[in-house]
């Protein structure tokens, strides 16, 4: 239901699409789809599940991506699980949406697989600050000064961010809040970093350099927040998210097949959904098993924010 293509149409904002490598135990074919409970190994192609990859691929691991969409105020979780890097699940996501829409902004760490690649494919990609923040931190101990400024500067971005969600400010707003007192912050370190290497103050192989080498070598996707309205900070909502695909492969100790794994995903996804959405997850998965011919008819109206109405009107 949350890959059906009239879904998909109304996605205006991917806020995420990060991988997580795993990789499951291997059981005979007569029990696959269920849960393994023993030790991770390769997906054994004796499971006789679907084959995820071309006949030249040569991945031997097996991922799991999260893609956290949010539009108009609604969330949707989804998640992938197979020989798929993250940008290419986002991808076959993005080939469902509706052309005429306005180019989706991707929220995404640095790392080249989260990117969709397809030809015509506009996205308007923004880089996680809390990635590169994390740099920064990660060699505070060894530069204190430095890190010091860099993530005080972060930090009042930050609290600008807050300041707009406090004051529920339309993504409009929000974009001239951050133009008139995050920009200058912003500016101000950018000009700062090239200093420290223009007049030889950091070495560039130090662990700060690599820091702030990361900081410039992105900074036009990590500032989008100051170009784009609606652009956020950073991923961590994905992250987060991906936090759940983790609990759940500990808690059924890995899985015995690829099919098992899409079974997880799909429950992983509704669930996750009617989280993000404050929607009790049973409650939800409930009344669509009382309504299946409702449901198959109109499926959008069974969204986890608007089932309560559906299920009301179908009881009456």
């Amino acid at each position: 239901m949350l890959t059906g293509s009239a879904r998909l149409s109304c996605f205006r904002r991917i806020a995420g699409a990060v991988g997580e490598p795993f990789t499951a135990a291997p059981w005979p074919p007569s029990t696959r789809g269920a849960l393994a409970p023993r030790g991770p190994a390769k997906l054994a192609p004796s499971l006789g599940a679907t084959d995820m990859r071309r006949p030249d691929d040569e991945r031997t691991g097996v991922f799991t991506s999260g893609i956290i969409s949010i539009s108009g105020g609604w969330k949707i979780a989804l998640y992938f699980t197979g020989a798929k890097h993250a940008g290419e699940n986002l991808a076959d996501v993005l080939k469902r949406r509706a052309a005429e829409l306005d180019a989706p902004i991707q929220m995404c760490d640095a790392l080249s697989r989260n990117t969709p690649k397809l030809p015509g494919l506009e996205v308007l990609l923004a880089n996680c600050l809390a990635h590169g923040r994390r740099q920064v931190i990660d060699v505070a101990a060894s530069f204190p000064e430095q890190s010091r400024y860099v993530l005080e500067t972060l930090s009042n971005v930050y609290q600008i961010d807050a300041v707009a969600r406090e004051r529920q400010l339309s993504p409009e707003s929000r974009l001239r809040l951050h133009q008139e007192h995050s920009a200058p912050l912003m500016q101000e370190l950018h000009e700062w970093m090239e200093a420290q290497f223009r007049d030889h103050r950091t070495e560039p192989n130090s662990g700060l350099g690599k820091a702030i080498s990361y900081l410039l070598r992105h900074w036009a996707k990590l500032t989008l927040f100051l170009r784009k309205a609606g652009s956020p900070l950073d991923n961590n909502v994905a992250e987060r998210a991906l936090k759940k695909a983790i609990l759940h492969r500990k808690n059924a100790l890995f899985y015995r097949s690829v099919n098992g794994a899409r079974v997880g995903d799909l429950f992983m996804s509704l669930i996750h959904t009617c989280e993000l959405n404050k929607v009790n997850p049973f409650d939800y998965l409930t009344e669509l098993l009382r309504h299946p011919a409702e449901l198959a008819v109109r499926p959008s109206e069974w969204m986890p924010w608007n089932y309560r109405r559906d299920a009301a009107t179908a009881a009456a």
